[in-house]
């Protein structure tokens, strides 16, 4: 792990910075270093966000489609991580494309100096290198394309204006949303035969499953890896008797999954829950139960002292989401876009 990623990848180095590192991940030992990097970013970056080193310790003991061996690079000056990159890749359901992702932090005190644009190129060089292995060993086919993805924020402009400048193209948005108070939930009945259940240890299975299943024609639709799911589940947030589930006898019809970021609340001084994971599957379609599952979660987060609600959504779902957010109070307050390049 200790081996120097400018000899293993054959970077060029960065100008200017002699004393520059570009090393593999070393562990457990460089969460601290990492996570000084995120804090040392968000508020450059207008990212609300807050992680610790036991969020660090979760979400890399469930990494799905990721080397941390191979899939990493970490910038380092002096003994002190400056910035750092991940890699990862899935298989894109509905477009029938592979999709390389890539996340990326560099502390605003060395932006500008050329270390975000070696990120990137280590992104791409290592990401070209997995998509070819898959090819060689027929693990994808031969003809599926290949694109690099990248996630960015309105207010994250310097990244922005990286990914562009290196040919990526905006192809998607999407927005978060908040509804500001828990007054005036409207009463929205469920559809007749079914009832929300409490939810039991052995449901959490089906509910992966069956929201698997609800998202698989919504685009850019990607499978939840179980890893996902085991992650969330070890997250001091994971709060099982808040989601709100629809039953059909034996069969799930639908979900919120709601939860309550504590860390989040208390460093931005709010009462926030969050509706999210909402869907419903197609033979329980178009009889207002995503309406109802809304409705019983605000609830459910009005009863736990929370005194607003949020949620993410594709811009442009073809289910109507965006106008279903809005007519339950909801109101856009940030964007945020996909970009994309195509591998070759």
């Amino acid at each position: 792990m200790n081996t120097i990623l400018t000899d293993k990848m054959n970077f060029p180095g960065v100008a200017g910075l002699p004393g520059l590192v570009l090393r593999g991940f070393r562990g457990v030992e460089d969460y601290s270093r990492m996570l000084a990097c995120i804090n040392g970013s968000k508020a450059a970056d207008g990212v609300e966000r807050s992680d610790t080193l036991e969020d660090m310790t979760n979400n890399y003991a469930h990494l799905h489609h990721c080397d941390t061996e191979t899939d990493m690079c970490m910038a380092e000056f002096d003994g002190q991580v400056v910035g750092y990159s991940r890699v990862w890749w899935e298989i894109d359901q509905y477009a029938q494309q592979w999709t390389g992702f890539q996340v990326a932090f560099v502390l605003p005190a060395w932006r500008k100096k050329g270390i975000g644009s070696t990120l990137l190129c280590f992104n791409e060089g290592r990401l070209a290198q997995i998509y070819a292995g898959l090819k060689a060993t027929a693990e994808i086919p031969a003809e599926m394309p290949g694109v690099y993805d990248a996630f960015v924020s309105e207010t994250e402009r310097a990244t922005a204006n990286l990914l562009e400048q290196h040919g990526y193209k905006a192809i998607r948005y999407a927005f978060e949303m908040v509804r500001p108070d828990l007054q005036d939930i409207p009463i929205c009945p469920l559809p007749d035969g079914l009832e929300v259940r409490p939810v039991q240890p052995e449901h959490l299975r089906m509910i992966w499953e069956a929201s698997n299943d609800a998202f698989q024609d919504h685009w850019g639709y990607i499978p939840e890896p179980w890893e996902e799911y085991q992650r969330i589940q070890n997250s001091p947030d994971f709060d099982p008797t808040l989601y709100r589930v629809a039953w059909d006898g034996d069969q799930i019809a639908g979900m919120v999954l709601n939860f309550i970021n504590k860390g989040q609340n208390e460093e931005y001084g709010r009462i926030r829950g969050y509706t999210e994971n909402i869907c419903v599957r197609r033979p329980w379609r178009k009889r207002g139960l995503a309406r109802a599952l809304i409705a019983l979660s605000l609830e459910a987060l009005k009863h736990r002292g929370m005194t607003h609600a949020a949620l993410g959504v594709d811009a442009e779902n073809l289910s109507g989401a965006l106008h279903l957010y809005e007519s339950m109070g909801y109101a856009v307050v940030k964007r945020s876009t996909i970009y994309r390049k195509p591998l070759g």
